[in-house]
């Protein structure tokens, strides 16, 4: 379903048209309206509202109408007719009326019925589902299709492609800025994070439809499952079951998975699109044992709390949220995303098999939520947290490659509600 609504109106329910938009101005904002030419000026003329005009409907603006609803880009069609004055440059109703009819498409041709329209709409939720077409390698325009099939009879369901020309958080700015209800992430972490980033503190909830390589956010939150997951994801967004969690900030860019130095940040630059498109997770695995051999230790400055502490590490992962195949977060076993704390684990081997030997452990703690205990493993616990490196270091984001040490980390406890599966 679109979220689009066309307002037309004869010479002599002009007026009535105009007060019905003034008095509905609040819940027609929420969406995309278009109109005949005139009728679409008055509407503007008295209201803040935002119209897209059609040609006027003497020249054929009702038969553009006509025309997006058979596209499918029309959730109603607000038509207030003349039944005793209409003249006959006027639109005329027939045309319309058995396209709306033939696409199940709402058509109000008076006031009683408009203001039906108005009040069913009111309960209705508002969703912008924010796309991005190439995340993961598989048949966007199929998944598309897929989550529009599970979720357009449910919402009034507005959809985003991400470009090169627009991002995935100018998206999300755009969709606050129209009232959404809800706004749904769907494609890798570096989609989802930029879309949160925009919604930290605004209490629209965000929806995630997991589509990229790791998805790891989708899996800390207990969405991600090999069979069926984009169904289950469209499932537990129309479930309406949210949870508020914690966000963060690293450098003045929003983060609601984890900043990785060193080892990390190495690894998910070798792991390039190509290889994640060709081999998709197995691509980080491929790269991550690369790495393993050539992976130096760095010295690095922890300042905590007006503290300063020094390490030698080979990897140093800050995270607010990470499942546990995150495994160098897994410090302590469990990252907890909503207790206001960013987890610090600190890492250092002396050679490959005892990398191996750490990262298998910290999984296998991860599995039961227990510390591994490893002498060579460091975990902290901050609200902030302040970390230079020398030599410097890359610095990945939730995924993305964002630059070099130094940085800083503040928690935003309790900033993002999500919709999430009943615990």
């Amino acid at each position: 379903m679109a979220r689009t609504i066309a307002l037309i109106a004869h010479d002599h329910k002009k007026d009535d048209i105009v007060k019905f938009a003034i008095r509905h101005q609040p819940l027609l904002a929420r969406y995309h309206l278009i109109a005949t030419e005139t009728t679409g000026k008055r509407i503007e003329d008295a209201t803040n509202l935002i119209i897209e005009r059609m040609a006027s409907g003497s020249v054929g603006g009702d038969a553009q109408i006509a025309a997006k609803v058979v596209a499918g880009e029309i959730i109603a069609v607000i038509f207030l007719i003349d039944p005793l004055n209409a003249q006959p440059h006027e639109p005329d109703i027939q045309t319309l009326l058995r396209i709306c009819n033939v696409h199940l498409v709402p058509l109000a041709t008076n006031l009683g019925t408009a203001e039906a329209i108005a009040t069913s709409f009111a309960q209705s939720l508002v969703a912008h589902l924010i796309f991005n077409p190439v995340s993961g390698g598989g048949n966007g325009e199929q998944d598309l299709n897929f989550i529009k099939q599970m979720l357009d009879p449910h919402l009034h369901l507005e959809v985003h492609l991400t470009s090169l020309d627009i991002s995935p958080q100018e998206l999300a700015i755009q969709a606050i800025s129209q009232d959404a209800d809800l706004i749904i992430a769907s494609g890798g972490d570096g989609t989802v994070s930029a879309v949160a980033g925009a919604m930290i503190g605004t209490d629209v909830p965000l929806g995630v439809i997991p589509r990229g390589t790791a998805n790891a956010f989708g899996m800390a939150l207990g969405i991600t499952q090999q069979i069926n997951q984009l169904r289950r994801a469209c499932e537990i967004i129309l479930a309406g079951k949210t949870r508020v969690i914690d966000a963060a900030r690293c450098n003045n860019l929003p983060l609601i998975l984890l900043a990785g130095i060193g080892y990390e940040a190495e690894t998910i630059e070798k792991a390039d699109r190509e290889a994640k498109n060709r081999w998709g997770s197995l691509a980080y695995i491929m790269a991550g044992w690369q790495q393993l051999n050539e992976q130096q230790l760095f010295d690095a400055e922890i300042e905590i709390e007006g503290e300063m502490r020094t390490f030698q590490a080979g990897a140093i992962t800050i995270a607010n949220a990470a499942p546990p195949t995150s495994v160098l977060a897994q410090g302590i076993g469990e990252v907890v995303m909503d207790d206001g704390l960013l987890d610090i684990t600190i890492a250092t081997v002396d050679n490959k098999i005892q990398a191996v030997t750490t990262m298998l452990s910290m999984l296998g703690a991860a599995l039961i939520r227990t510390s591994a205990e490893l002498d060579n493993i460091v975990h902290l616990r901050s609200r902030k947290v302040k970390i230079s490196a020398n030599p410097i270091q890359k610095v990945v984001l939730d995924g993305e490659i964002i630059g070099n040490t130094p940085l800083e980390i503040e928690c935003l406890p309790q900033s993002l509600t999500v919709f999430a599966p009943v615990l």
